[in-house]
C-alpha cells in the first residue's frame, strides 16, 4: 500500500455522559468537536472516515459492529475543547482501554489522543494501542495515518508520539503547534446525529445549543490549570471563518444557540469588534455563552462588542473571594476586577456565571468565609463550585503529589473528593458545596421576592427559585449547623 492510498478510519472518543451523573442529569451534551475536526481534515485528505459516537452511550459494547472487516484505523480522539475530557475520570479511562482492546484484538490500529493518554501515555500502550498522539493531533496523525498505511514502521521523524519499539517506549520530539487554524476544514457535522443531542437537551431545561471553538490554548498560567493538547499558546481562527461554521449549522441543523468553548474567548485585540462587524454585515443573530477573565472583560469596551455580538452569558474564573488564595494560584485577576466586570456584564444584560474552587493549598476558614461574601455581595446570576483538582503536569499536581494516595481519578465530574491534605475533608467540602448552592437558590428567591414589590426592577424572575426559596432557606441552616460541626472536629 503506498501512501496515496486511502485508509478506512474510525473515529471514537471516550467521553459518555451516561457515564458522568451529574453531567447527564444536566441533559446538555455537546458533540465532540476536537474529534470531528479531526475526522474533517483527514477526510479533507482522502481517507474514508466514520465515527462512533460514545457521547450519548453508556458503555462501550456498541462499538463492536463498527469494527468490520476493511477497517485499517480506531482512532480514539477525546474532544480537548470540552473541559470534562481534562479531568481524566476513572470510568472514561476504562471504556477507553475496553475499545482499545476490542480493535486491537481484531488485528486493527489503534491511535489515541486524549489529555489522560497525553499523561499516561504507557498505561494506554499496554492497554493495546499502537501509538498515543501527545499534544495537538492532527498532523501527527497524518503522518502516523500515511506511515502504518504505507506498511512502515514508526519512527522518530513523527514529532508528538508515543509508541514501542521492540518492547521499549519511545517518545518523539514536541509537534510545533499549528497557527493557521483557517486551513483546517469545518468540523464533520455530518457524521453526528444532532438529532439525537437536540432530543436530549428537549429533556431538560435548557434551549438547544451547539459547539464551536474560535481558539486554541491559553497563554495564561494558572498553576492548577493543564494544557496537555493545545498548550500553552492562543491562535486563533478568523472571524469569518468562525461565521461560515455558524452559517453551516443555521442551514442545516436551524441552531442559533451557542457554546464558543474556547478556553479563553475574544483575548486577540479587535476580534470581537471584527466578529460583530461580520455577523451584522450578513445579517446574522445568534446568542452565544463564552468562558473569559475578569481582567480581559474590563479592558477596551469588549463587554459592549460582545453584548451586541449575541453574548447572553459568561462563565468567569473568579475561583475565590480570597486575594491571597488568587494569587497563590497565579491566577493574575483581582477581586476588583471580577466584582467590575460582573456589574458591566449585567448592566448589559448578559448573565455572569462563576467557577468556584475550594480547598486549595492554604485556605482556611477566613478565605472560605471570603468566598461565601463575595458571592453574596456579587450576585452572580449562576454557580459552578468544585474543589481544587490535581492534573497531571501543573505546578500545583508537583505541590501535592507526594500525597496523592490511590485515589488518583474522580469517578465522575461531581465527585468532589480531596485527593490531598488540605485544609478539610472531602465530607467537609461535600458539605460546604451543599450549603453552598442552597444558600445561593435561597438569596436568589429573596431578590425576586423583594423585585415583586419594586415596579423599577427590570430583573426576570425565576418562579421556581422563588417558590423553593422557603425550603432553600431551612436546608442551608441545617448545612451551615452540618459546617460548624465539622469545623469544631478539625480544630
Amino acid at each position: 500500500m503506498g501512501l496515496n492510498t486511502p485508509a478506512n478510519i474510525l473515529f471514537t472518543h471516550s467521553y459518555f455522559y451516561p457515564l458522568d451523573e451529574k453531567q447527564w442529569k444536566n441533559k446538555t451534551p455537546y458533540p465532540p468537536l476536537g474529534t470531528i475536526t479531526a475526522a474533517a481534515y483527514m477526510r479533507q485528505l482522502g481517507h474514508h472516515v466514520d465515527l462512533f459516537d460514545t457521547n450519548l452511550r453508556d458503555s462501550s459494547a456498541g462499538l463492536k459492529p463498527y469494527l468490520k472487516e476493511g477497517l485499517d484505523f480506531l482512532v480514539v480522539y477525546d474532544d480537548g475543547f470540552n473541559y470534562l475530557t481534562k479531568m481524566c475520570l476513572t470510568t472514561m479511562r476504562e471504556a477507553a482501554f475496553e475499545m482499545i482492546q476490542m480493535a486491537a484484538e481484531k488485528g486493527i490500529k489503534v491511535l489515541v489522543s486524549s489529555s489522560d493518554s497525553t499523561d499516561h501515555f504507557e498505561k494506554y500502550l499496554d492497554a493495546g494501542a499502537t501509538a498515543v498522539i501527545l499534544g495537538e493531533g492532527e498532523e501527527t496523525l497524518k503522518e502516523a495515518v500515511d506511515q502504518l498505511n504505507a506498511g512502515e514502521a514508526l519512527n522518530e521523524t513523527i514529532a508528538g508520539l508515543a509508541y514501542r519499539e521492540d518492547g521499549k517506549t519511545i517518545r518523539t520530539a514536541p509537534r510545533k503547534v499549528m497557527k493557521d487554524l483557517d486551513a483546517l476544514p469545518i468540523a464533520a457535522w455530518d457524521l453526528v446525529d444532532v438529532e439525537a443531542y437536540r432530543k436530549v437537551w428537549n429533556e431538560g431545561k435548557y434551549p438547544f445549543s451547539l459547539n464551536i471553538a474560535t481558539t486554541r490554548g491559553c497563554p495564561f498560567k494558572c498553576n492548577w490549570c493543564a494544557k496537555p493538547i493545545y498548550g500553552n499558546r492562543y491562535n486563533t481562527r478568523s472571524p469569518e471563518h468562525v461565521v461560515q461554521e455558524i452559517e453551516y449549522l443555521m442551514a442545516h441543523f436551524g441552531v442559533n444557540r451557542y457554546w464558543m468553548c474556547d478556553d479563553i474567548f475574544g483575548l486577540k485585540p479587535g476580534w470581537v469588534k471584527q466578529f460583530n462587524k461580520v455577523l451584522k454585515e450578513k445579517n446574522i443573530r445568534i446568542e452565544y455563552k463564552i468562558q473569559s477573565r475578569a481582567d480581559l472583560l474590563v479592558k477596551d469596551n469588549t463587554i459592549e462588542a460582545l453584548a451586541e455580538s449575541g453574548l447572553y452569558e459568561v462563565w468567569i474564573g473568579a475561583e475565590s473571594g480570597s486575594q491571597k488564595i488568587l494569587d497563590a494560584m497565579d491566577k493574575g485577576t483581582t477581586l476588583e476586577q471580577i466584582k467590575t466586570s460582573t456589574d458591566k456584564l449585567q448592566e448589559l444584560g448578559v448573565s455572569v456565571a462563576y467557577f468556584i474552587q475550594f480547598g486549595y493549598l492554604g485556605e482556611t476558614k477566613a478565605d472560605i468565609d471570603l468566598t461565601l461574601n463575595m458571592i453574596r455581595d456579587n450576585q452572580p446570576d449562576d454557580i459552578g463550585v468544585s474543589v481544587s483538582y490535581p492534573l497531571p503536569g501543573t505546578p500545583f499536581y508537583d505541590k501535592v503529589k507526594q500525597d496523592l494516595g490511590n485515589k488518583a481519578n474522580w469517578s465522575d465530574s461531581d465527585d468532589l473528593a480531596m485527593m490531598f491534605q488540605g485544609t478539610f475533608n472531602t465530607e467537609y467540602y461535600k458539605t460546604l458545596h451543599r450549603y453552598l448552592h442552597k444558600r445561593y437558590r435561597a438569596d436568589q428567591g429573596i431578590r425576586y421576592l423583594k423585585s415583586l414589590f419594586s415596579p423599577a426592577s427590570k430583573k426576570a424572575i425565576n418562579w421556581r427559585t422563588l417558590a423553593a426559596m422557603p425550603l432553600n432557606e431551612v436546608r442551608s441552616l441545617q448545612y451551615a449547623n452540618q459546617l460548624k460541626k465539622l469545623n469544631n472536629r478539625a480544630e
